[in-house]
């Protein structure tokens, strides 16, 4: 199998869930139907979101996160004891007159030492390579997406005295992590990073000034962060980051990349960035300048939760257009995220036009890259 190289075309993760695998989900938490039933129809809808992709010409294959309820299931949920999750609201996301719109459903609350209790991914993994010939890719949410919504008070000061021996078990379970994953034939890994670009934004700011902390400060402390997962990833396996914006309908930032980029690109030890750019609150391209030669920014220009396929030539004038700012070797094109985050998440698209903005991604990267 071919090793990861920079993918012209990329697909960040999560594919629609088709009928009968939610189905099957609900059944399975009312008690209907048990685990290997499910794990049935799991497999038989993850083989056809494999043809999916492949169809579609992509290089990189996911299974669709289909085996997960949302995208942090596959690791804060289940991969680490000492974290629980605390569903504050009915909705996920609530706005505020002076906060903008902000999350408030899925709170963090470390209530222990954290320690790896992975293995899932690793046997999920396995699967998805033994249906594929083409470079399989997982993804894991990022390692500061449990400071940022919980904030210290959601972190236990009996478990957790200093803020140092968090980070250093946190990291130390994403080791593990990698290592199993490893040991099931993963050379590609991407990390969904939810809020780096949040720490750009005047209301988000506002928000953490509240709760005591300085944006500043903990935009150095996750870098420093990500690197050290980064650093601890097996040799051979290549990991990128998914700079994920919570765009609409639920925004969070409402700010492009300018606050943190000179950092994000020249601190951050990452090789390839994803980077949502599909609507005008994402900003200009012109903090892609501060990326380093030897770095790949994949353009996230086709929206995935809006129902009209972007065309070719407007495709190409936004990469021409970031090209400006960037060498065009140094770019690939994606969609902005996932098609569903979580599992009941269906907004506004369908399979049929899933496919068709994939296959348009492949189309387009053909004629820039040639490949």
């Amino acid at each position: 199998m071919q090793l990861p190289a920079p993918f012209r075309a990329e697909h960040i993760g999560s594919l629609l869930r088709p009928t009968q695998l939610l189905r099957a989900r609900n059944e399975h938490a009312a008690g209907r139907i048990g685990r290997e039933e499910l794990t049935a129809v799991e497999n038989a809808a993850i083989r056809d979101a494999v043809r999916l992709q492949e169809d579609a010409g992509l290089a990189v294959i996911t299974d669709g996160e289909f085996r997960r309820g949302t995208y942090s299931d596959s690791f804060t949920s289940s991969g680490i004891s000492g974290v629980s999750i605390e569903l504050t609201e009915d909705r996920g996301w609530t706005p505020s007159k002076t906060h903008g719109n902000r999350t408030a459903r899925r709170i963090p609350r470390v209530e222990s030492r954290i320690t790896w209790n992975g293995g899932q991914n690793a046997d999920d993994f396995r699967f998805l390579k033994s249906v594929t010939h083409r470079i399989p890719k997982i993804t894991l949410p990022g390692p500061c997406y449990i400071h940022y919504r919980a904030g210290r008070a959601n972190i236990s000061r009996d478990a957790y005295p200093d803020l140092d021996t968090f980070w250093q078990d946190l990291v130390c379970a994403y080791t593990e992590e990698m290592r199993s994953l490893a040991g099931a034939g993963c050379t590609y890994l991407q990390i969904d990073e939810t809020s780096l670009v949040k720490l750009g934004d005047p209301r988000a700011r506002a928000l953490l000034k509240e709760r005591g902390d300085d944006w500043q400060d903990l935009l150095k402390t996750y870098i420093n962060v990500v690197n050290a997962v980064i650093a601890s990833a097996p040799p051979g396996m290549r990991v990128g980051m998914h700079i994920c914006r919570s765009q609409d309908p639920s925004w969070q930032a409402n700010v492009g990349y300018d606050p943190i980029a000179e950092q994000l690109f020249n601190d951050m030890k990452v090789e390839t960035y994803f980077l949502e750019y599909d609507n005008a609150r994402a900003g200009t391209f012109e903090p892609l300048r501060f990326v380093p030669r030897g770095k790949l920014v994949v353009l996230g220009l086709v929206a995935s939760k809006v129902a009209v396929l972007e065309t070719v030539d407007g495709l190409k004038r936004r990469i021409e257009e970031a090209s400006r700012h960037i060498d065009i070797d140094q770019l690939g094109l994606s969609p902005q995220c996932g098609f569903s985050t979580s599992a009941s998440e269906h907004i506004g698209v369908t399979e049929e036009m899933e496919r068709a903005k994939l296959a348009r991604i492949v189309e387009v990267a053909r004629e820039v890259w040639g490949t």
